[in-house]
């Protein structure tokens, strides 16, 4: 039989991925420039008699990388199968049954359906009217997710402020980076530093460095909690061409920060056109706007755009129902979104 929290779970959705020809989709958070010519060239080489073999289970030469950039040891690093498996391994490593897991409200909306998975209770933070959080005067949750910067909201909490929060917490705090190379800061110091007890900061591959389809994420905090993902993964969560071609990209950081130059620059001149036309929107830190129209008939527009072959994302909930979430494309593609809207 199917287990009862099983049974009652209301499963995460993900955007559409329609094949339409013609079709601008600015409603996943993807890259719209391709990856580092580096993985393109790492492709080209790749021998595929090897995958007879079975890849390397700890992914030594990806994580030993990883740790050099951040400046820590290897032991520090743990690679997944993309950042959602780091998730679903951080709820089952680090809750018991009888405890709580904690996130914001609104943020990434795989938090709570993973909680459900393990069936767990839940403790909301809810954000504030400007979107931002405040640090609680305790926190007891075994289990953090700390979306930073967050979305759909797209803001960032400075580094003061979050390690503020992991100091008052007395379990876990898993720091979220996915879009931490669009923004002015990041919290990967919180995780390296040799005090840190109970702070694990994530990143992707999906975002900055246009790889989502590759589904390659890894995350940097103290070995005890390192280990212990290590002791409940699949024998071989990373295949051997993911670990080839994300130590490829890896090794290309010039390349990335290009193409998030262009991303930041397409965001800015959006963002001011936008509310130049009545929107309003937080200044984001990310590779996406939170966009509140004018009147804030957030479903109407996104079926508006959706007639003229524009996706963007809406997600139907009272903190959020009024705004859309537009992922910053090409130059081009946002020409289009402005022309659609006139």
């Amino acid at each position: 039989m199917i287990a009862k929290h099983i049974q009652a779970l209301h499963a995460y959705t993900p955007g559409e991925q329609p094949q339409i020809p013609g079709l601008i989709k600015l409603n996943t958070n993807e890259n719209p420039y391709p990856p580092s010519p580096a993985v393109f060239e790492a492709l080209r080489a790749f021998d595929a008699t090897r995958l007879r073999l079975y890849p390397d289970p700890v992914c030594k030469a990806l994580r030993g990388h990883i740790a050099e950039m951040h400046g820590c040891a290897i032991e520090n690093v743990f690679a997944g199968n993309g950042s959602d498996e780091i998730l679903a391994l951080a709820s089952r490593a680090f809750v018991e049954p009888h405890e709580t897991i904690g996130f914001l409200d609104p943020s990434y909306s795989l938090y709570p359906v993973l909680a459900a998975i393990q069936n767990v209770r839940t403790r909301v933070v809810k954000l504030e009217d400007d979107f931002s959080w405040q640090v609680p005067a305790t926190c007891h949750d075994a289990f953090f997710y700390l979306t930073n910067p967050n979305a759909p909201t797209s803001l960032r909490a400075s580094r003061e402020h979050v390690a503020a929060f992991c100091e008052k917490s007395t379990g876990i705090v898993l720091i979220d980076e996915a879009y931490a190379d669009f923004a002015d800061d990041h919290c990967m110091p919180l995780a390296t530093a040799p005090e840190n007890k109970n702070t694990i900061v994530m990143r992707t591959l999906s975002k900055s460095f246009s790889l989502a389809g590759l589904r390659f994420g890894y995350c940097v905090g103290p070995e005890p909690l390192i280990h212990a993902l290590y002791k409940i993964k699949d024998s071989y969560n990373v295949d051997m061409l993911t670990a080839t071609l994300a130590l490829a990209a890896l090794q290309d950081l010039p390349h990335m920060r290009a193409n998030v130059a262009k991303i930041k620059a397409t965001r800015g001149r959006l963002a001011a056109t936008l509310r130049g036309r009545g929107f309003t929107l937080p200044d984001s830190q990310t590779n996406f706007l939170f966009a509140r129209p004018p009147g804030g008939d957030a479903k109407k527009l996104l079926q508006h755009l959706r007639d003229k072959k524009i996706l963007v994302r809406h997600f139907d909930l009272p903190a959020t129902r009024e705004h859309i979430r537009i992922t910053i494309g090409t130059d081009a593609e946002a020409d289009a979104l402005l022309a659609a809207l006139d």
